[in-house]
């Protein structure tokens, strides 16, 4: 199973719901305000109505009873105004409120390393995108507001109560003990059990994507039911969650239902014994059943609500964790000085005790162009991804211009190093948003200009509308080379001083693939360039090869002294270039190692 992202304790989630809302004092002022207002007008009329039965009681003219009816018309009237007024207040801050947390929200997830993503699994990441979100914006929109409208009215009806007949308002203590005892009760384990509801969701997520994305390898080794039972066990996991915290609520609202229900039968008991002593009127009996009977209302909105206040209070918590995930690094009072870049004895692991990279020591001089090369699973995906920051050694450090990558805060990392690997994806949007994305201020020539450096610029122009043609999901359908190139147009278009390429020609046809690299060695002319590649006119155009086999560099040179060395990248030269037409898709190391004498 994997590792899911951390998640936001009970405090942490007070206090920013608690921060969100100051943000936006005149706003909550006014929707407070507006719903005080509405409170206050629907507990006029059942006081007027008890007048009313007053006055009929005592003869009163028709003039009298007139005005007691018209009022309480009017106080209705008015709390319908006041009403809708105070929801349309509510709307509005609350879509205030979740445009801030998703804007927040993404802006922690952009700022997750990548190695973090792959620990956790897309799974987690992908249920806090869509069902955390999908779950708090109920809660901001439709929960808070009815649980505030519900939390002030019940407060009104009581203090009305009290101010009608205080003895009318004793029958409504006999709620108190069950409400407070069974939300005591609810409270104590609604929140971990939501949080343990939706850890599983992502389990199940998880599970399910990988068995799509991988659907072709898991039928190849005939590993479906291994797949299948464990998404059942997922599925389990789930159900047993659900089912918990549908025993919460299957427990707990039948209790608060009982309490509703009490307190009107005490008020109607007592309020006739006190009636019938002369100790109240019937007009203040009046008053108080009705009010009893609007306690119902907003009690069960409250307590009703809160179901769901605790969804969204669990989703929070998991939005919030994704900061924690981000791991911002401690502010280095340093900036790089110059472009150079040193690895010292590095080391690195995936698993505790199991390295793949050992004791690496590697100087790249500003502008230099480093070729690597090796037998596929050797560690050169992982040199390059170490070098763009992507990963943190274990061992050892790697700095830029003098500054440990790890201390750059991301979005400088991200001017000084970027990584192109043969991963790549369509953003849904125009093809120029999809480029001008690492510079939005990017002019059209600039744009153009990025295409035609990768040999993209002519299919991009013939795409419908060009530029502005629509791509990615549900768009003008790229091929992978197509949505290669773009990747390398952004590259272009970033312009960071440090370029790691992994493979990133690998889609493109060989002989495209040579004049594309002959193409961006033009335009990124003067950049370091770090190019992890099996095709080896890539290490030919190189100033210097590494020649990385079972995690350490064994050979580190030109390409003419490593040829007259006569060791692995000789051999593996030869191979490639003369003793066979290759296949560009082999991988000719692993070809050719055996016979010509390569050590793994």
């Amino acid at each position: 199973m994997t590792n899911l992202l951390p998640v936001a304790d009970g405090a942490q989630v007070r206090r920013y719901a608690r921060d969100l809302f100051r943000r936006y004092p005149r706003a909550l002022s006014l929707t407070l305000g507006l719903h005080v207002l509405a409170a206050v007008a629907g507990l006029v009329g059942p006081r007027l109505l008890g007048d009313l039965v007053e006055a009929i009681r005592h003869g009163e003219g028709v003039g009298v009873v007139d005005r007691l009816a018209a009022a309480i018309a009017g106080f209705v009237v008015l709390q319908a105004v006041l009403t809708r007024f105070a929801h349309l207040a509510s709307a509005r801050l609350g879509e205030r409120v979740l445009a801030r947390l998703r804007e927040e929200f993404v802006d922690r997830v952009l700022t997750l390393p990548l190695s973090t993503v792959e620990k956790a699994g897309s799974g987690d990441l992908l249920t806090r995108t869509t069902r955390d979100v999908d779950a708090l914006s109920r809660s901001v929109r439709l929960a808070v507001p009815e649980t505030m409208i519900g939390l002030i009215t019940v407060v009104l009806v009581v203090v009305a109560m009290v101010i009608t007949s205080p003895l009318l308002a004793v029958p409504l203590l006999i709620a108190v003990p069950i409400i407070v005892v069974g939300t005591r009760w609810y409270l104590r384990r609604a929140p971990e059990g939501y949080l343990r509801q939706n850890a599983v969701y992502s389990t199940v997520t998880d599970g399910l994507a990988e068995t799509v994305e991988g659907a072709r390898t898991v039928d190849a080794l005939h590993r479906r039911q291994q797949r299948i039972e464990r998404s059942d066990a997922d599925l389990r996991r789930s159900w047993a969650a659900e089912k918990y915290t549908l025993f919460l609520r299957t427990a707990y609202f039948p209790v608060i239902d009982v309490s509703y229900v009490l307190p009107v039968v005490a008020t109607l008991l007592v309020g006739g014994w006190l009636y019938l002593g002369g100790s109240v009127s019937l007009g203040q009996l009046t008053a108080a059943v009705i009010y009893v009977q609007m306690l119902i209302d907003p009690l069960d909105r409250l307590l009703g609500w809160l179901d769901e206040v605790q969804v969204g209070a669990a989703s929070l918590a998991r939005l919030l964790g994704v900061a924690a995930g981000a791991g911002e690094p401690e502010p280095h009072g340093a900036e790089p000085v110059g472009t150079r870049i040193e690895v010292r004895d590095v080391h690195f692991s995936y698993v505790a005790g199991r390295e793949v990279l050992h004791g690496i020591n590697l100087t790249l001089e500003p502008g230099e162009r480093l070729a690597v090369v090796g037998p596929s699973g050797a560690g050169k995906s992982t040199l390059g991804r170490l070098l763009a920051g992507v990963h943190e050694p274990t061992a050892g450090g790697i700095t830029v211009g003098g500054v440990a990558l790890h201390d750059l805060p991301l979005d400088k990392l991200r001017n000084e190093v970027a990584l192109v690997t043969q991963e790549h994806h369509v953003f849904i949007g125009t093809l120029r948003d999809n480029l001008a994305m690492v510079r939005p201020g990017a002019g059209d020539d600039e744009v153009r200009a990025a295409l035609a450096a990768v040999h993209a610029l002519d299919w991009a122009l013939a795409l419908p509308q060009g530029l502005e043609t629509v791509v990615g999901a549900g768009g003008h359908p790229l091929s992978a080379a197509q949505a290669q190139q773009l990747a390398l147009a952004r590259l272009v278009l970033a312009d960071p001083h440090t370029l790691v390429l992994d493979e990133a020609t690998s889609l493109l046809d060989p002989r495209a693939a040579r004049d594309l690299e002959r193409s961006l060695a033009a335009v990124l002319h003067g950049r370091t360039v770090v190019a992890i590649a099996h095709r080896l006119f890539s290490a030919h155009d190189a100033d210097r090869v590494a020649v990385v086999e079972d995690g350490r560099i064994t050979e580190l040179g030109s390409h003419d002294e490593l040829v007259a060395a006569g060791g692995p990248y000789a051999a593996l030269w030869r191979s490639w270039h003369g003793e066979r037409v290759p296949d560009p898709d082999d991988d000719p190391w692993e070809e050719d190692a055996a016979r010509a004498g390569a050590t793994r």
